[in-house]
């Protein structure tokens, strides 16, 4: 069985962060767009940051096909942990990568575990994927938890039970077995990450990718591809982030405007682009309360799919 080396596969999801980064999505910061405290070389220092722990999460899916290491001893949330703590030391713009982060180290890991002949085959990483998701421990869980107090995310919300802000929850996991993938299950209503964990990357694997590999395949400029793409999954999935910082009503309007704009014809019309220059000015303003960070990190995801399966910009 070949594999593909972890530092190739490093290298995938590094240029899929620094391709989502880039591109100008509405809401978002981009190499034209900035926050006030978290601009785009905040993204691109943090993807530097993250590529060694892909590449040791990749390391660690070889080791469990080749009989090493067990599913249980990969320590998913130890890597998250650990990536997140490297982000943190090499830029001072916040939060950049945290969803993101989850969503692709079981990717790293599923990678390492799939053989490759011509180029992945993306139905094995995906049910790789769901293999390493659900073998995580309690273990995995609190440092999750620590990973989310390093990052310290804005709009995080309130979970119904073992909220990350609740100074027992740690305990309580340990006490109670609950695995992670059991952790995100209680959240899966309320943040796509966590529903994509537990539901096998649906947004990711079947709606975001095959639309931006589609577009892609048919020489759609790389910038307008995701662009793109981002409106379908905004349209489609209305952005927990946003839910969570001032409501799913909220929310479900910004997915009825992006599906709007894409009636219009995106970025491949005239009154698309001015329909869009207008819907992102409208979601920068308001302190970024209408940012739909989740829907960046499904793109990122997707990319890493499409850069694993052999797209090179």
């Amino acid at each position: 069985m070949q594999h593909c080396r972890p530092r190739q596969i490093s290298q995938c999801l590094e240029l899929a962060i620094i391709l989502e980064a880039s591109a100008h999505k509405p809401g978002n910061v981009s190499v034209v767009t900035n926050f006030e405290n978290t601009r785009f070389e905040h993204f691109l220092a943090s993807s530097v940051a993250a590529a060694p722990v892909f590449e040791l999460a990749a390391e660690r899916g070889i080791a469990v096909t080749e009989g090493k290491s067990t599913l249980t001893e990969i320590g998913l949330g130890q890597l998250i942990k650990n990536c997140v703590a490297e982000i943190d030391t090499w830029q001072h713009g916040g939060n950049t990568l945290l969803g993101t982060i989850i969503l692709l180290s079981p990717i790293a890991v599923a990678a390492g575990m799939t053989s490759v002949g011509k180029g992945f085959d993306l139905r094995k990483v995906r049910k790789s994927v769901k293999l390493v998701v659900e073998s995580t421990t309690p273990a995995d869980a609190v440092n999750l938890y620590e990973a989310i107090k390093i990052a310290n995310p804005g709009g995080l919300g309130k979970a119904p039970a073992l909220d990350v802000n609740d100074p027992t929850s740690e305990a309580r996991i340990l006490r109670e077995n609950v695995s992670l993938f059991k952790v995100f299950k209680i959240a899966e209503k309320y943040d796509t990450i966590c529903s994509e964990w537990v539901n096998n990357y649906p947004v990711t694997f079947d709606i975001a990718y095959p639309s931006l590999f589609e577009q892609l395949n048919q020489g759609v400029d790389l910038n307008v591809a995701i662009i793109q793409t981002f409106l379908d999954v905004l349209a489609k999935v209305p952005d927990t982030f946003i839910a969570r910082k001032v409501g799913l009503e909220k929310a479900q309007e910004v997915s009825v405007e992006a599906s709007e704009i894409l009636s219009l014809g995106g970025l491949k019309t005239s009154n698309g682009k001015k329909s869009l220059r207008r819907f992102d000015s409208r979601l920068r303003r308001a302190s970024n309360l209408l940012n739909p960070g989740t829907t960046a990190d499904i793109i990122g995801a997707a990319l890493a799919l499409c850069v694993l399966r052999g797209y090179r910009p």
